[in-house]
């Protein structure tokens, strides 16, 4: 008897929000690997804003996923069968697997998680959300100690680590999320100055001029919209603009209005820059150990939202859109394997 697996495909291109009949759920034959290959066995897929923007037809870093492909996304797992010397049966490694149980990749797209990593941190602080973090504040915004962070989007997965390297960077740290427990969760336990509730604040602007006496001297926009308008008009002389994502529109079915207070930027000398995290992969050595550091000492910390089945990853991926996540999104598609035994 062949030996099957679950696969999610794209069946259609999405209008607005991702719909279940955007997705067709298959059975098909465990594939075996060729020479340089490793078959890996998903254990944790991460689900990402980014994911809406690869569905479309349009061009982006990535190319689309065509109708009819696996949908793509980043998995945890371990090596169940390798026809390559660089890997062994039961190593956990990290890899683009898409949403399915098994997958056959060469042995080169493959990354190894060290035995001392918990799989959910290596999606999350130790994987391309902790990279997307690190680069995208340190190396785009360059905060600077006593200046100030707005960061929207602050108690996402991006955000919060956002928000706790800017603090340790010795920043004052303003963050906008979607209800009171985040705000309360940035504030009390992530060390977060302020935090403001887009959902039920009146006068936002207003809000975030208060909490931002001093104006703002790093935006790390995670949402885009509005709120990267206000965020402009609160500039200071010098100020970065980290453009990451922009949750808000990805799911809008006619264009955006562009920003009104744009020229904020060159009053302000300021600079408004876009960074994929896929462009610093040579230095994520780096990133992985200060954030390890980080983690040890205390310093950091990360939420996990973990959904059961691989069948629950599309509804889960709305999750991210209407903001019901609490941090790190990912869906367990498999059990983990039970540690060994010296």
């Amino acid at each position: 008897m062949i030996a099957t697996q679950t696969q999610i495909l794209l069946a259609a291109r999405p209008e607005g929000l991702p719909r279940d009949t955007d997705f067709k759920l298959v059975s098909v034959p465990i594939p075996t690997p060729g020479a340089g290959e490793v078959l890996v066995r998903s254990i944790y897929l991460s689900l990402d804003p980014a994911m809406r923007g690869w569905m479309d037809d349009r061009r982006s870093y990535l190319p689309p996923i065509q109708l009819g492909e696996v949908m793509r996304g980043l998995a945890v797992g371990e090596v169940v069968d390798s026809r390559d010397p660089a890997f062994r049966p039961g190593q956990r490694v990290a890899a683009l697997t898409g949403w399915q149980e098994y997958a056959v990749l060469p042995a080169k797209e493959l990354t190894a998680i060290p035995d001392e990593v918990s799989l959910p941190l290596a999606l999350g602080p130790l994987g391309m959300t902790g990279m997307t973090a690190y680069f995208g504040l340190l190396d785009v915004g360059v905060p600077q100690a006593g200046e100030t962070v707005l960061v929207s989007g602050a108690a996402g997965a991006v955000g919060s680590l956002v928000g706790q390297i800017a603090k340790i960077e010795g920043c004052r740290v303003v963050g906008i999320a979607g209800s009171d427990d985040k705000c309360r969760w940035l504030t009390n336990e992530l060390g977060f100055d302020a935090a403001i509730n887009y959902k039920t604040t009146d006068d936002l602007y207003a809000a975030l001029r208060e909490a931002c006496p001093k104006g703002v001297d790093v935006y790390f926009d995670n949402v885009g919209g509005p709120l990267l308008d206000m965020a402009l008009g609160l500039l200071n002389f010098g100020a970065r603009v980290v453009i990451c994502g922009a949750i808000s529109i990805y799911n809008a079915t006619e264009p955006p209005p562009g920003p009104a207070n744009y020229l904020s930027l060159l009053v302000n000398r300021a600079r408004m820059q876009g960074f994929i995290v896929f462009d610093y992969a040579k230095r994520y050595g780096e990133a992985v150990a200060a954030i390890s550091k980080w983690l040890a000492e205390g310093k950091i910390e990360a939420r996990h939202d973990i959904v059961e089945g691989l069948e629950n990853a599309p509804s889960a991926l709305l999750r991210l859109f209407d903001g019901s996540n609490q941090g790190k999104l990912m869906v367990r598609v498999a059990p983990e394997p039970e540690a060994k035994v010296p």
